[in-house]
């Protein structure tokens, strides 16, 4: 049964680490990555279209 408890507890803590680590709304890995990423297509769109 402490085993059961413990995995549980373990689980809840990763889902909560996550969601603060990687979907965090303004700082998270996520957000970071898709403001990269747009800001590195509108460079590319301007090397293309003079």
């Amino acid at each position: 049964m402490r085993n059961i408890l413990m995995t549980v507890m373990l689980l809840i803590v990763v889902v909560v680490m996550f969601t603060t680590v990687i979907t965090a709304p303004s700082t998270g890995t996520k957000a970071v990555i898709e403001s990269k990423g747009s800001s590195i297509n509108s460079q590319i769109t301007s090397l293309i279209s003079p």
